[in-house]
């Protein structure tokens, strides 16, 4: 069970105020590309489940992904992580150096969001990027991979049926990551088809101290903010900003 507190900040402004207040205790930043995919037939979506590729920006800092993944032809916008526009998500550029990024698969489940804590049921391990470039091309070779117990496990126990895997698309998320009074802070600036939010997490075992911990620092320093009450991903099928 991954256990998170979650506070939305209302707009880039606040962000800002944020990752500069914080800037004494940054210690990295992530390019994140997050795709979604469900049973043909909605197996984990109908179990209140889903599962995830999440691709991260190679090691040696050279960007491999060049954009969002947006549903085919809607939209098109130049990344903040790469130097092209794709408008497709079967379109992903990778450098020469892909083999250094890297990629996790991810099986969530049951997310319940109450007074900006976030509790969701988590499985996760690493697979070969390579592989999950593929997955991403051709969403039914997920059911191929040999070697992924997070793969075994979505299609076995939510019985995904013949026609496999379906890509749902996807968003690009910066995260910057903080150590600050013993905790580890990530604020992030999700990039929607529709929009733009920022949000703080930290996971925690105590989140209601670590809670406590954040919204007096935005107290404090004149920094609006709200309880998030829905996570990234049901943002994004929602198709609007919260």
């Amino acid at each position: 069970m991954e256990v998170e507190v979650k506070l939305r900040l209302p707009d880039s402004s606040a962000h800002q105020k944020v990752l500069s207040l914080l800037s004494p205790y940054h210690k990295k930043t992530h390019h994140q590309l997050n795709t979604f995919f469900d049973g043909a037939s909605g197996e984990l979506s109908s179990q209140r489940a889903v599962l995830r590729l999440r691709f991260y920006e190679n090691l040696k800092g050279n960007t491999v992904i060049n954009n969002s993944v947006s549903r085919v032809g809607e939209y098109k916008e130049e990344s903040k992580i790469g130097n092209e526009c794709v408008d497709d998500p079967r379109k992903l550029a990778r450098s020469k150096e892909e083999e250094n990024v890297k990629c996790m698969v991810c099986l969530k489940g049951k997310a319940v969001i109450v007074n900006g804590v976030s509790r969701v049921e988590e499985d996760e391990e690493e697979l070969d990027s390579k592989i999950g470039y593929e997955c991403v091309d051709d969403p039914r070779k997920l059911t191929e991979v040999e070697g992924s117990r997070v793969l075994k496990r979505a299609k076995e126990e939510f019985q995904v049926g013949e026609g496999g895997f379906i890509g749902l698309g996807g968003f690009r998320n910066e995260r910057n990551v903080f150590e600050w009074n013993g905790v580890v802070l990530e604020v992030d600036e999700t990039n929607y088809d529709f929009g733009t939010c920022y949000e703080i997490e930290c996971e925690s075992s105590e989140p209601e101290k670590v809670k406590e911990m954040i919204e007096t620092l935005l107290k404090e320093n004149g920094i609006d903010y709200s309880y998030s009450k829905v996570s990234k991903f049901a943002t994004f099928r929602s198709g609007k900003l919260p």
